[in-house]
């Protein structure tokens, strides 16, 4: 005799960077296992693969087609909303106290309230000179998982980056979106120091996940703020 199909209820949730709404499931013990393992092994591909699969599988596949097309804030906000409908709507973290560097305090926060925050400002065309700049986009989870992190703050790392989140260079009287490497590189490297920063302002001040918890450091007695970013802050 076959045991009986287990219903699970269906959520609605909105796609961060194109107000799309798309229904979802929480996910189950098997995902669940999927993802501690790729958790416990520090694989960071591993555990943004496990991040995307369950996406897909608790999505019904209806975004298959874009889901590895997504910004990353998308992928981790969807993943929040599905890891709170599947193992509760709080986490308890451990957060250093900056006020003396060493005192480590537990927080709950509610995954509710966690939401994708855009800086005052940012702007997704970078004009290097009054005359010529860059138009970019967000990088993607599938981008993400080809770097290697060990590399990311390095030139090499910064300059790979770019080249994938390019969407055109631009003057006042032509849009140039067909170039090598070797033509970007020679472009970034004619740049000064203060026109690079402008680059990379934008990927630290791109939309990403972001909170603040308030938490009183018991040996000081001093109340800091803290900001918590990125989905790896909300994971416990």
């Amino acid at each position: 005799m076959a045991l009986p199909v287990l219903n699970n209820p269906n959520y609605e949730m909105e796609i961060p960077s194109t107000g799309e709404k798309i229904e979802y499931r929480p996910f189950l013990v098997k995902e669940q296992k999927i993802l501690m393992m790729a958790m416990e092994s520090k694989d960071t591909s591993a555990q943004a693969k496990a991040v995307v699969d369950i996406i897909r599988n608790c999505t019904f596949g209806k975004i298959d087609d874009k889901l590895e097309g997504l910004p990353t804030f998308d992928i981790e906000y969807m993943f929040l909303q599905i890891r709170q409908k599947s193992v509760g709507e709080t986490v308890e973290i451990t957060v250093l106290c900056p006020d003396d560097g060493e005192t480590k305090v537990p927080v709950t926060v509610n995954l509710e309230d966690i939401n994708v925050v855009k800086t005052e400002g940012h702007t997704n065309n970078i004009m290097i000179t009054d005359k010529i700049g860059m138009s970019m986009k967000y990088p993607t989870m599938k981008q993400i998982m080809g770097y290697d992190i060990t590399k990311l703050d390095s030139m090499e790392g910064t300059f790979g980056i770019i080249q994938d989140c390019l969407v055109n260079i631009f003057d006042e009287s032509e849009v140039y979106d067909e170039m090598n490497k070797k033509e970007l590189t020679e472009f970034i490297e004619q740049m000064t120091t203060d026109q690079f920063q402008k680059v990379t302002e934008f990927f630290t001040t791109m939309p990403k996940l972001k909170h603040t918890v308030k938490v009183t450091n018991p040996n000081t007695g001093v109340e800091n703020e803290i900001v918590l970013e990125g989905m790896q802050s909300f994971l416990a």
